[in-house]
């Protein structure tokens, strides 16, 4: 017995060693990337479902100087649609909607050569064809823009990029349809629906869908980095940034871990919800196994299997990575661009001794 639990306790001081080593070359190298007086970024390592890196870098207000922390909340761009996904997917399973209702059962004055045809499923799986809503849009005429005004600037357009299922073509206009069917099946506006059915039962207290008097507590504002300078590139600055099913949610890496937990641990959230949505639904390239699931990349497959969803919108840029069999994942949230967090990302998990090789850098296949 008393061998037994010397082995046990130098297992586990050897662990302790080695993660403090990781951590230390990880510390490293965000600090080398994101200096103290620049925009920067918050992150979080998990690995064996248990937190074992967590840190901010940089300021997330060049005019407050405010340091980024944990707790600094983040527009955590196109990530949002993994929250978008699974409230589509939470009213599928208590039978409020099906995901292969056409469109036109929400919009019936939206065209009807495109509603008529394309499905919930098109819509969750970037497999629509319909046409992006930024040509669409006279600009002068708005000073917010909102996912209802999405659908009036396409509702009346015949055309589409392609037959809805036969090809994958990322779409911010299809999600910020979902969001308004959401609004339209549960009778709640898309921010009450995100806080009713996630962010509550979460406890994610500090987490927020973008509104109109915009009052986001802890909040980083987003930079692009241009001609070796600084220019803020947030909500004021694009009409489109507001969008929120796309979008719209606003986090913390301490609030976002409540979510990846919830997912990797299967309490609170529907874990079959997490399941289907986490899983190949829509090839996007057979060849590297990589598909879109529903809110989610997956690529490879098995133990192998990996999930995740990079961001762009304005000045931040935004990166999950899992490996659901591992219980690994990194969290990135940058209130700056010029920063490459897919390869981030592959440096951090050579770092934790982490086999990424079904990885597929995603490149233009999203924005």
């Amino acid at each position: 017995m008393k061998n037994s639990i010397l082995s046990l306790l130098f297992v586990l001081v050897a662990t302790q060693a080695f993660t403090q080593k990781e951590n230390i070359r990880l510390d490293s190298i965000m600090s080398s990337i994101y200096s103290n007086d620049h925009p920067g970024a918050a992150i979080a390592v998990v690995k064996n479902g248990k937190v074992v890196f967590k840190k901010g870098y940089g300021i997330a207000d060049l005019d407050s100087k405010k340091p980024i922390t944990s707790a600094t909340n983040f527009n955590i761009c196109s990530m949002t649609k993994q929250f978008t996904a699974y409230g589509i997917l939470k009213l599928t399973s208590e039978k409020k909607l099906s995901l292969d209702v056409k469109m036109d059962k929400y919009f019936p004055d939206f065209n009807s050569k495109v509603a008529g045809i394309v499905t919930i499923r098109h819509l969750l799986t970037h497999s629509s064809g319909i046409v992006d809503h930024y040509n669409y849009v006279d600009k002068t005429l708005f000073k917010e823009f909102w996912d209802k005004d999405v659908l009036n600037a396409i509702k009346s357009v015949d055309s589409v990029y392609f037959p809805a299922g036969s090809a994958y073509r990322y779409s911010n206009t299809a999600f910020c349809i979902l969001s308004l069917i959401i609004e339209h099946v549960s009778g709640d506006s898309f921010p009450e629906f995100i806080q009713k059915n996630i962010f509550k039962p979460l406890k994610m207290n500090n987490s927020d869908v973008i509104k109109s008097d915009f009052k986001i507590s802890e909040r980083a504002f987003g930079y692009e980095f241009e001609n070796d300078s600084f220019k803020i590139s947030d909500a004021r600055e694009s009409l489109f940034f507001s969008t929120r099913g796309d979008g719209g949610i606003y986090t913390s890496i301490d609030d976002y871990l409540k979510w990846i937990m919830a997912i990797q641990n299967g309490n609170i959230l529907d874990s079959n919800i997490i399941k289907k949505a986490q899983s190949a639904q829509f090839p996007i390239n057979t060849t590297r196994n990589l598909y879109y699931g529903f809110g989610w990349f997956v690529a490879g497959s098995g133990d192998n299997k990996i999930v995740f969803h990079p961001g762009s919108n304005g000045g931040f840029r935004t990166i999950i990575f899992m490996i659901p069999s591992k219980k690994y994942s990194v969290v990135i949230f940058s209130n700056r661009t010029g920063i490459d967090l897919e390869d981030l990302v592959r440096e951090i998990n050579k770092i934790f001794q982490i086999d990424d090789n079904a990885y597929v850098k995603l490149e233009s296949l999203i924005s």
